[in-house]
């Protein structure tokens, strides 16, 4: 699924026009992604949360050459599923 099926399920389901559900969840989406890039934490219950998790810089290793190179520190975008959500999942 994607972000068009899911503006077409919504805008189905809730009986508003195509262009005002593309409008909330595009709205939404981008909500969601200022909050991470300010470092907050979003926590949908039932569902889980997302966070951006700070990882510390390494020596890494080429597989195919061998040669060392430094990996920098770096920031990731982070999921944790809720109960609710990992309980549903597991029962289908």
């Amino acid at each position: 699924m994607n972000k068009s099926d899911i503006i077409q399920l919504l805008s189905k389901d809730i009986d508003i026009p195509l262009r005002k559900t593309e409008e909330i969840v595009d709205k939404f989406f981008e909500t969601m992604s200022n909050a991470l890039l300010s470092l907050d934490r979003i926590e949908i219950r039932g569902f889980g949360t997302f966070e951006v998790r700070e990882y510390a810089g390494y020596t890494g290793r080429n597989p195919k050459t061998g040669e060392e190179k430094a990996v920098l520190p770096k920031k990731l975008p982070f999921f944790k599923p809720g109960k609710d959500f990992k309980e549903k999942v597991n029962r289908k």
